[in-house]
């Protein structure tokens, strides 16, 4: 197994190192976070094929709330499209050029959905 290359300290994945023996980290700060409701989220579609050997995605940006409804939405999404897809840092990858599709089923869930590039 090949090792991963860290690119910053936040690949670390949350590592806190202190000498303060009193120090009291609380990784607390995931559960602050609150899904806004559809109409006030703002989602950006964008379309790309660059880093992935040629093929195409669509990726949905700009989600604000939790792990968990994001994953629900790139579901619905995958679902609706017929087609794979992933999470990754926030942000929801769908196999192959589906913008308008993905901006339609979002526009009938009730967010702004806005086209971004070509």
């Amino acid at each position: 197994m090949g090792k991963k290359k860290l690119n910053s300290l936040e690949d670390l994945g949350g590592f806190v190192f202190s000498t303060n023996k009193e120090l009291n980290y609380n990784d607390d700060d995931q559960d602050l976070i609150e899904t806004l409701p559809p109409s006030e989220q703002l989602l950006e579609a964008h379309f790309s094929n660059k880093n992935r050997a040629g093929k195409t995605v669509t990726i949905i940006k700009g989600f604000v709330g939790k792990e968990e409804d994001l994953k629900d939405l790139a579901k619905l999404i995958k679902t609706k499209c017929s087609v794979g897809g992933t999470i990754k840092e926030g942000e929801i990858m769908i196999q192959g050029n589906f913008r308008e599709k993905v901006m339609e089923i979002l526009k009938k869930e009730g967010y702004k959905v806005k086209r971004v590039g070509g």
